[in-house]
């Protein structure tokens, strides 16, 4: 563990759940973080929370809507042709090549010099368990972690990284709170993209992953576990909340995007609710964070 700590022992730490496009107000929120110069000593994301929030570390306002606005009706970003050939709903050569080395580029110097620590959850497919990665320098070893924390069941190939065969981390530990607690950072905000009375209901996937990926049948137990998993932190999260324990950050009704959706202005709408609910929220952030 890193047990280095600020000057009066409180180090803070940001949690980013995932949920595919629903990531997007994620992304406002972060803007906003970025824009007032708010700044954590550590940071977990989980799939979309991984792959949008890493942006958060290079400190690219507005990358993340900026891209997914241009590219998402291209068919190699995300399609099921893409799906069809390559076994990839979201194509990997675009979206970790192409996309951030060319077309719109990953600050990795900006990132490796974030002092802040950045962690990210994925699913080990073989014990059913999560595995984390402590993202370092942005380059193609941490990618590889964020694509496989990213990568979801049956629409994506398994991720072969670090030893390890992974899928989506959201399986396992949706919202990595208490990871990040066990890594010694004691003040930490949460930005969840459901609205506080969702609970999750049992995968309608398990059939298809019993069918499809009957070689790992600890990830499949995972994954029929999954909605008890998730409903239990959601539970957890707003008892410490009450407690005043924990920040959270969410929104205030359901979403209602598609999780590969391809309507940039859905994408721009939901990405506006999370700058609007940052905003409501900075003030009570602040005080949380420095009192």
């Amino acid at each position: 563990m890193d047990k280095t700590e600020t000057n009066n022992g409180i180090r803070t730490g940001l949690v980013m759940e995932g949920g595919a496009m629903r990531g997007m107000f994620t992304c406002g929120v972060l803007d906003v973080f970025m824009e007032e110069g708010i700044e954590f000593d550590g940071a977990a994301g989980i799939s979309a929370g991984a792959v949008f929030g890493c942006n958060y570390k290079s400190r690219q306002i507005g990358r993340p809507i900026r891209y997914n606005m241009k590219y998402c009706n291209d068919p190699r970003y995300c399609s099921f042709k893409s799906l069809l050939k390559t076994g990839d709903l979201y194509g990997v050569d675009f979206c970790y090549d192409e996309l951030p080395n060319k077309l719109d580029i990953f600050d990795r110097k900006a990132f490796a010099e974030n002092p802040m620590k950045f962690y990210i959850g994925t699913t080990d497919v073989i014990t059913g368990k999560p595995v984390y990665h402590l993202c370092t320098d942005g380059g193609d070893e941490d990618l590889q972690w964020m694509r496989a924390s990213a990568s979801m069941p049956l629409v994506s190939r398994i991720v072969e990284t670090g030893g390890y065969k992974l899928l989506d981390g959201g399986i396992v530990d949706s919202i990595p709170y208490k990871y990040l607690e066990e890594m010694g950072y004691n003040r930490n905000v949460i930005i969840l993209t459901q609205p506080v009375e969702y609970r999750k209901s049992k995968s309608s996937i398990v059939p298809l992953m019993k069918l499809f990926m009957s070689k790992y049948p600890a990830v499949i137990k995972a994954m029929e576990e999954r909605h008890k998993m998730y409903n239990a932190q959601v539970e957890e999260i707003i008892e410490l909340e009450k407690e005043g324990k924990i920040f959270v950050i969410r929104p205030d009704k359901t979403l209602g995007i598609g999780r590969t959706e391809s309507d940039p202005n859905e994408l721009k709408r939901v990405y506006e609710m999370g700058r609007s609910e940052a905003n409501k929220k900075l003030d009570a952030m602040k005080e949380f964070l420095s009192r």
